[in-house]
């Protein structure tokens, strides 16, 4: 795709869908190498504003909102899934290259399609149970079919530790709304793990190393990825290679992320898949020899992809507003993690913080990872992100 027209420098166009982090962290690559980019995003306060060369205020999921902001475009990407898939169906029929293709985002927009796709493709996964409405659950619970505890998701919409919840009585099932969702047994597993698979539109395809992420309890959030994954090489093999089968299935031209379940009885089991740059490859911008972000661009523009063999060990320490703690931001401790060793902060451009939203993240590089592991938890106990004033 590459030699039959000029990428850099010129007029080529390349539309995001998503102004948020991950959009601005693309746009590093962009702006490195002299890519036109538009962004559309609802918030005219999106971190990708100041980074791309236009920047259009408008909902993603509005069908005429994305028909008018992709129609003039080269190629269309998006940075988050939660977008308008008939627009981006109708965009491709009319000559605009879509990556990740809309077909395979239909799948993945729904959790329980998504599951449908891993248990008809033979890829493991959780059992679950499928519901129109979760007030059928109650129902499934008084005649046998279903049983505490599990694990309920919203089959849309939900996005960092939104739309989930364990359900171990009765009582945890109120509040939740009353929307398409699944019931997925919850896996007593040692290890929550993640592969990312690129493919350019040559059909080339790299995976980047297995990391391991560690989450918060609360926020159902990763606080950190850990590369490579603490875990014996058969299972990174094995690991990769299901999430080589998952991407083959969805034939996904750019990043698929694919988050596992490692059991005590070692088997792995595939949790979820996002089609785009994702949180658990933010480590490889300073441990990589190809960050994910340069290399989605490399897989969706028809690039050969990069090295995704790590430079040295990283760890990544995810920043979240604190609890307790809604206004305008105010970052405390960067002082003191700078002067660390190996420690780089990102900071994400969002002027006002709430608890557990995503606000940046710190990287670790260091020759031992157990090190850089004792620094990210010293970076986690010393950085802060707070209100200026509660309100």
């Amino acid at each position: 795709m590459s030699e039959s027209r000029d990428l850099f420098s010129s007029d080529f166009c390349l539309a995001i869908l998503g102004g948020g982090q991950l959009g601005k962290m693309m746009l590093y690559q962009t702006r490195q190498w002299d890519l036109r980019t538009k962004v559309m995003d609802a918030s005219p306060e999106a971190p990708s504003r100041l980074a791309c060369n236009e920047f259009v205020i408008g909902d993603l999921m509005d069908y005429d909102a994305v028909m008018a902001f992709g129609k003039d475009a080269d190629l269309l990407t998006i940075e988050i899934e939660n977008v308008n898939v008939e627009a981006l169906e109708d965009l491709q029929n009319k000559g605009v290259e879509v990556f990740p293709q809309p077909k395979a985002l239909r799948i993945i927009q729904n959790k329980a399609q998504q599951k449908l796709f891993y248990t008809d493709n033979n890829i493991p996964t959780a059992p679950f149970s499928r519901f129109a409405y979760t007030s059928e659950i109650e129902d499934s619970l008084a005649n046998g079919g279903l049983a505490f505890p599990f694990v309920w998701k919203s089959a849309r919409f939900g996005y960092d530790g939104q739309g989930v919840k364990i359900v171990r009585e009765a009582a945890d099932l109120e509040g939740l709304p009353n929307v398409e969702c699944i019931a997925e047994s919850l896996i007593p597993f040692t290890h929550e793990l993640a592969v990312i698979v690129s493919r350019n539109v040559q059909g080339e395809v790299k995976t980047y190393p297995v990391v391991e992420m560690e989450f918060h309890p609360e926020a159902n959030q990763v606080e950190y990825v850990l590369c490579p994954a603490r875990i014996p090489e058969e299972l990174s093999q094995k690991a990769q290679d299901i999430a080589l089968k998952v991407s083959q299935g969805l034939g996904i031209v750019g990043l698929l992320a694919v988050e596992m379940f490692l059991t005590e009885s070692g088997e792995i089991l595939v949790n979820e898949s996002a089609p785009r740059p994702h949180n658990s490859g933010h480590y490889s911008i300073e441990g990589s020899y190809t960050d994910q972000f340069e290399q989605h661009l490399r897989a969706i523009l028809g690039l050969p992809l990069g090295r995704t063999d790590s430079k040295v060990p990283a760890v990544m320490v995810n920043l979240v507003g604190a609890e307790g703690h809604t206004g305008d931001v105010r970052y405390e401790g960067l002082d003191e993690i700078l002067a660390m060793p190996g420690v780089s902060p990102h900071i994400y451009g969002k002027r006002k913080t709430r608890p557990f939203r995503k606000m940046g993240h710190v990287t670790i590089a260091d020759a031992s990872l157990e090190e850089a592991r004792a620094t990210a938890a010293r970076v986690k106990s010393v950085i802060r992100v707070h209100a200026k004033s509660n309100k």
